[in-house]
């Protein structure tokens, strides 16, 4: 059972999405070596962005056992922990959460976050489809 609203994870995975769909990248023309990755990028700074300030005012409005269930939620859609180990992927979270308490910077630098809170609430048989 979440105790964040539908509402919010589903706002929280738009907001994410447009956040990172302006995410420019920078691909060096020529790799210097055949080795280097093509996929190497220079993200833009993006303190001013009113998407992402959105998105961490929102989370910072949570209290401390929502920001920690979303960090369990995230963990279960990337499938980390499943949905019969929920309590223990809580129980880590809420230690993560009381460790570095930047829950909004943690969940946003994973590129696909929209995509792991969707899948972490098809475990738990919600939709933002409904």
């Amino acid at each position: 059972m979440l105790h964040i609203g539908l509402d919010f994870i589903c706002f929280l995975m738009l907001k994410a999405r447009e956040f990172q769909a302006k995410e420019q990248v920078v691909i060096p023309e020529m790799p210097n070596s055949p080795s280097d990755n093509w996929a190497l990028q220079t993200l833009a700074d993006h303190a001013d962005d009113l998407s992402l300030q959105e998105v961490q005012s929102s989370i910072l409005d949570l209290d401390p056992e929502q920001q920690a269930e979303l960090i369990a939620l995230m963990w279960l859609g990337r499938g980390d922990y499943s949905l019969e180990e929920w309590a223990i992927a809580l129980q880590e979270a809420r230690r993560y959460y009381a460790e570095h308490r930047n829950t909004a910077q943690y969940l946003l630098a994973h590129p696909f976050i929209a995509d792991y809170l969707e899948e972490g609430l098809i475990a738990h048989g919600y939709s933002c489809e409904e």
